[in-house]
């Protein structure tokens, strides 16, 4: 996210319940941590800076790794066409801020269950 106090926020808020986080403020931050790190989940804005967040789900899909990693929109958009094309892009999920929290971890844990699922069959 590029909202850094949003951002902190909710990593310390899922940082409490035992999940570990990390923060990236725009895309290409994302990319290469994404990379780095081949976490169980994201969570991603798709307003950020330099490349936007549909496109940064869209080269996590194109790695071999890639769809071992349940991708969540979180953000103000949520439009029906935004929507659309965050499906397009693929992403498992899209929820629009501000989320209730948990929605957020039921959610979270539905899709990064069901990405596991699917990395066994």
């Amino acid at each position: 996210d590029d909202n850094r106090d949003a951002a902190t926020s909710l990593a310390t808020l899922l940082q409490i319940t035992g999940h570990e986080t990390f923060i990236a403020h725009d895309g290409p931050t994302a990319l290469e941590e994404i990379e780095r790190l081949r976490p169980d989940a994201v969570l991603l804005d798709i307003g950020l800076p330099r490349v936007n967040g549909y496109e940064v789900c869209r080269r996590v899909r194109e790695k071999s790794w890639g769809n071992d990693i349940a991708l969540i929109a979180l953000t103000g958009w949520g439009q029906d066409e935004d929507l659309r094309k965050s499906s397009a892009a693929g992403f498992d999920g899209h929820l629009v801020k501000p989320v209730d929290y948990a929605t957020l971890i039921s959610t979270l844990d539905t899709l990064v269950a069901a990405r596991k699922g699917a990395m066994r069959t």
